[in-house]
């Protein structure tokens, strides 16, 4: 199964706002990942240049494939805007109105711009924003918030994503850990599936 599911012919990004290099290093790192799993084509960071995180990222497409993306960009504001040119844009605040009432129109966009912040998000990002988005209203994580928005998002679809030229990919199992290691055969990335490494759980 290639990434020909819904979340393919979408174009959706998320932009990470005011990143501090000490303080979200792990959050941040963890809302690209959710970003890439979840069906997001690409994460923008801004706030704090971290290239750190770019290149771990980078090397997590790179060893577990897809096409996801990362990038850095300090104006966030020239992001917002450019973007609304083509798209629409969804803030995640839990002032917001609830995902379950806005979700079906959100459906609807095939190109959106998901915000999230870091430290306190400038005022003006909620007047940029087509939607002020909640997932619930009650303080949690920006990684859990957006984990639950892309699969509101894609109703469960993202989930069946794979991830083209990986280096490695886990076969599910009931015990124990199954790892393949990906053969790269030509300079076409034409994949052969290697040995599988098979451990057990303790």
């Amino acid at each position: 199964m290639l990434e020909t599911t819904r979340t393919t012919r979408r174009t959706i990004k998320v932009l990470r706002l005011g990143h501090r290099k000490k303080r979200d290093k792990r959050v941040t790192t963890h809302c690209a990942l959710t970003a890439r799993a979840f069906g997001a084509n690409e994460i923008i960071l801004s706030g704090e240049r971290d290239d750190e995180i770019i290149n771990t990222v980078t090397n997590v497409v790179k060893k577990w494939g897809g096409k996801f993306k990362i990038r850095y960009a300090k104006n966030w504001r020239r992001e917002i805007k450019k973007f609304k040119k083509n798209g629409r844009v969804a803030h995640l605040t839990f002032y917001g109105l609830p995902l379950q009432e806005v979700a079906p129109e959100l459906r609807k966009e095939k190109k959106l711009l998901i915000v999230i912040g870091a430290s306190k998000v400038p005022r003006e990002v909620y007047s940029l924003a087509d939607w002020n988005v909640s997932v619930t209203n009650q303080p949690h994580s920006e990684v859990a918030a957006l984990a639950v928005f892309l699969h509101e998002y894609f109703k469960g679809e993202e989930l069946k994503k794979s991830f083209p030229h990986a280096e490695i990919r886990i076969t599910p199992s009931p015990r124990g850990k199954i790892i393949r290691k990906i053969i790269k055969v030509n300079k076409r990335a034409a994949l052969k599936a290697g040995q599988d490494i098979k451990t057990s759980c303790s």
